[in-house]
């Protein structure tokens, strides 16, 4: 949290202190090591520094050099990570120019000073660091290069400015110093928005929260590029549709597609430092829950649940009226009474779950006439009210209500397979329960708990023949269907067809191709709906537009 904050003093003494308590003996080592070679490498630094000031005077700079050791434990982490001793790390010393400078001099002077240190001693090409073109989220700015010393030793040099070096010392705080009479968003600008954005989500638990955070706070990051060449900074994993929605919000629950160096490519594709994006919008396109399992910043998961719960409580709202018409052609008056029936007579949670799944065409016109029947019996209504729990109302507000989770469906893989399975008697899982599947020769899948006893055995031994499995709520499944169609070739045909789609709720077409010849067109449409009943009500649509002969849809073996 140091680093992210840019307190970098702090975050140094922090790691030595950790590794003093963690591994005494290594530390201990290290600085003993650093004792003996002090008045060498004192000596070292000495050298290379009066090369470079007289190189700097002969420009009439003003500055001054700092020679200072690596910390101890930056040494033990090379020494760890390139598998060396202490000997062979070659820069444990480091030499900070810092120069006086004007704010529009800043990057001149800074390339200048580059190029008359790389005068002197040969930089190494894979260790140039420009912080200054592209400065880190934390606001560190400065230019690192790693040269060649003499006796063939590698020396990091640090190039900043006054400005720069006081907010690499104190951090975030010396912004403020610097930021007086700036009109565009600078960086600290920035940082405080994606902290505020960890702050603000108060709907997530204590664990959640730090992951937020950490993620908001990037510990990793890349550069990328918007379609106009500006530079835009995400966490090193972020997808396309994470750069969606740190362009903006309504870019982000608007996005149809991305573009990432002029090649069309998937939502959750991962981005690389200095690609360029292209979002694709339409004010048609809205999220789904399979956008959660797209996105990696906290920024986006937050826009996209938001978006999501205020589209189930619409659906919710437009629910309860269909039901209100439907029971009052059963005879039945919709109250606070016949709510909590339902409620009960679904195995549901909430009212905003029963408005909701009869919104998407969860609940059939039979389900309903069950329930009426049911109801007419007075004798077992008598008895269910008695032993029934009293459950969310439909007086209560929709908007205080959340949908409740009916784990009723268990899928596999990463496409969320429906396949065939056992469930193991060792663990006996239940739904809502953490699985995993176990492919067995004889007997299939068979599902056990994550903390099943022979989970650890099975997972190290047959790692192969573990595939991943979760329990999910099938009211919130969306799937993809495809649609043959066939009939009379007709002008306009295409546009009846996306109308028809797109004016049935919930419904997203995927794909469309059609082909004519000779009056007679073939098509083939793909389309991602929540369940049966809306596809049935889809496929019942199309057929009513003039032309249309045939649809079916396609079945896979």
């Amino acid at each position: 949290m140091a680093h992210r904050l840019g307190l970098y003093k702090i975050k140094n003494k922090l790691e030595d202190l950790g590794l003093k308590y963690t591994d005494p003996e290594t530390y201990n080592d290290i600085v003993s090591k650093i004792k003996e070679t002090k008045e060498e490498q004192d000596a070292y630094i000495k050298d290379i520094s009066d090369i470079l000031k007289n190189a700097l005077n002969e420009e009439k700079l003003d500055y001054i050099i700092k020679g200072r050791p690596k910390s101890i434990y930056s040494i033990y982490r090379k020494m760890k990570n390139q598998g060396v001793g202490f000997d062979e790390v070659y820069d444990k010393f480091a030499l900070r120019i810092v120069y006086k400078s004007k704010p529009h001099d800043e990057k001149f002077l800074a390339w200048k000073i580059y190029s008359i240190v790389t005068d002197h001693y040969r930089p190494s090409p894979s260790r140039l660091r420009d912080w200054i073109s592209s400065p880190k989220t934390t606001g560190y700015e400065a230019l690192h290069i790693t040269v060649m010393g003499p006796k063939g030793r590698w020396v990091e040099i640090q190039i900043r400015s006054e400005r720069m070096d006081e907010i690499a010392e104190k951090g975030y705080a010396a912004h403020y110093k610097y930021k007086q009479g700036t009109t565009e968003e600078s960086g600290l600008d920035v940082w405080l928005n994606l902290l505020k954005e960890a702050l603000e989500n108060s709907e997530t638990n204590a664990v959640n929260f730090v992951e937020d955070f950490k993620m908001n706070l990037y510990s990793k990051e890349i550069f990328v590029f918007t379609p106009k060449g500006e530079i835009k900074s995400l966490p090193k994993g972020a997808t396309s549709l994470d750069f969606a929605f740190s362009i903006h919000s309504e870019v982000g629950i608007r996005t149809r597609g991305t573009r990432v160096n002029g090649k069309l490519v998937p939502l959750n594709y991962e981005l690389k430092s200095g690609d360029q994006i292209e979002v694709i919008t339409s004010q048609y396109q809205k999220p789904t829950v399979n956008w959660l399992d797209y996105v990696t910043t906290s920024r986006a998961k937050n826009k996209i649940k938001n978006v999501l719960n205020e589209n189930t409580k619409k659906i919710a709202e437009e629910g309860k009226e269909i039901l209100t018409r439907k029971l009052r052609h059963l005879k039945i008056t919709l109250n606070e009474s016949v709510v909590n029936e339902l409620v009960n007579f679904f195995k549901l949670k909430t009212s905003l779950d029963l408005f909701y799944r009869v919104g998407i065409g969860a609940i059939e016109n039979q389900q309903l006439k069950d329930y009426a029947t049911q109801k007419s019996n007075t004798f077992i209504n008598f008895f269910k009210n008695k032993i029934k729990r009293s459950p969310s109302t439909a007086s209560e507000d929709i908007h205080k209500q959340v949908i409740s989770s009916n784990y009723d469906m268990l899928v596999f893989g990463a496409d969320q397979d429906k396949l065939d399975y056992k469930l193991s008697s060792c663990c006996n899982p239940i739904p809502g329960d953490e699985v995993f599947g176990f492919i067995t020769i004889n007997e299939g899948i068979k599902v056990h708990k994550k903390d099943c006893p022979n989970a650890i055995s099975l997972q190290s031994n047959y790692a192969y023949r573990i595939i991943l499995a979760k329990w999910i709520d099938s009211s919130q499944q969306e799937f993809k269907a495809i649609l043959h169609i066939t009939g009379m070739d007709t002008i306009g045909l295409t546009n009846k067809l996306t109308k028809v789609i797109s004016d049935n709720m919930n419904v997203n077409i995927q794909s469309i191709s059609l082909s004519g010849e000779a009056g007679i067109f073939n098509g083939q449409i793909a389309v991602i709906v929540q369940n049966n009943t809306i596809l049935r009500r889809l496929i019942d649509n199309i057929k009513k537009i003039d032309g249309i002969e045939k649809v079916t849809r396609e079945y896979k073996n």
